[in-house]
């Protein structure tokens, strides 16, 4: 059984910071891209960030370009997102997502998560 369980999350004060692991199980997700992606109350699940199973290549939503970090531990089928310098605009509910490939777009990814939430006061 193929299974992502997300972690991590929680009420964080505008310019802090929250890291969000993902524990993968079920499946060899070494060899997947990884991606996080996030849905806010009233909003379509949108792109956050992802990374190449190698490590050797990571791509950021603009929005969260230069504030958060997406990395991954094949060793331990963890993949991590730190944010830092959160705003409140980042509150949503925040999944991680597997696919064989590198994709931006949600329907690239066919394994999910149940998701975490991040409250960001202002």
């Amino acid at each position: 059984q193929v299974r992502l369980v997300e972690s991590g999350g929680g009420l964080v004060q505008a310019g802090g910071s929250l890291r969000l692991s993902c524990a993968t199980s079920g499946r060899t997700f070494s060899s997947d891209a990884m991606g996080w992606f996030r849905q806010a109350p009233g909003k379509e699940r949108e792109f956050v960030a992802a990374i190449s199973w190698s490590r050797d290549n990571t791509v950021y939503a603009s929005s969260v370009k230069g504030r958060f970090i997406i990395s991954r531990d094949n060793a331990k089928n963890t993949v991590n997102l730190q944010m830092n310098s959160l705003k409140p605009e980042d509150t949503a509910v925040y999944y991680c997502a597997a696919g064989s490939e590198l994709r931006l777009d949600r329907l690239g990814y066919p394994y999910w998560g149940q998701g975490t939430q991040v409250t960001v006061s202002s």
